[in-house]
């Protein structure tokens, strides 16, 4: 008798890009909410030019199942928790600091909160990442899991493949724009054809109003 195919089955790539995908989503309408309790005014937020994407969830929804995912069973409450608060926090603050030197941007800046470290992160915002990566470890991975192996397999692989190559163009895109944005705050021309659609299509005026929240590192 032929075993019956399952989608996403096991800790694999496929079931981590849908986890991926996950964390992009909560994390642009999580920061939306965040911003509209804090300012009184709704803005779109997001880190890819196109849909309502923030990468930096997704990563670290990504990281947490990477190093966390494999023995989750077998880990106590503790020391997800304590696990999770380091993870959280150096992906937050290494994505910050990659942004901050590759584009010379700040999406985020805790400078002048409580135990901050470089502005990059903070130590009650890693206890906050503790126990998001908690409840999704002991929570919501176990559970969505069982789901997505629950999806058809005919009808989740061409659906995954159509995202996944959808991402990548956007992810591609976006660092693009950033690059040819960097490049044109120092001043440069572009040379190539793909500088000049990104100078005519994603200018700053462009960036800007798609990242409302991002700022120029002065000097």
């Amino acid at each position: 008798m032929r075993e019956e195919k399952v989608f996403a089955k096991g800790f694999c790539f496929a079931k981590i890009f849908i986890f991926f995908l996950i964390g992009c989503l909560f994390g642009t309408y999580y920061e939306q909410m965040l911003w509209y309790f804090n300012n009184g005014t709704w803005i779109e937020k997001q880190g890819l030019i196109y849909g309502p994407f923030s990468p930096i969830y997704g990563i670290g929804v990504v990281v947490f199942i990477i190093f966390l995912g494999k023995n989750n069973d077998n880990r106590g409450i503790i020391k997800t928790y304590i696990y999770s608060c380091i993870i959280g926090g150096a992906a937050e603050y290494i994505t910050g600091l990659l942004s901050n030197i590759l584009f010379g941007v700040k999406f985020w800046d805790y400078t002048g909160y409580y135990l901050n470290i470089d502005g990059l992160t903070t130590i009650p915002f890693m206890m906050f990442w503790g126990i998001l990566g908690l409840i999704l470890m002991k929570i919501i991975y176990p559970y969505i899991s069982n789901l997505i192996e629950k999806i058809p397999y005919k009808i989740g692989i061409p659906i995954y493949y159509f995202i996944l190559i959808f991402m990548v163009l956007n992810c591609l895109l976006t660092l693009i724009a950033f690059t040819r944005m960097t490049l044109r705050n120092e001043g440069k021309e572009p040379v190539t054809i793909i500088g000049e659609f990104c100078d005519k299509n994603y200018d700053d005026e462009f960036m800007y109003k798609n990242f409302p929240t991002m700022k120029k590192i002065s000097g």
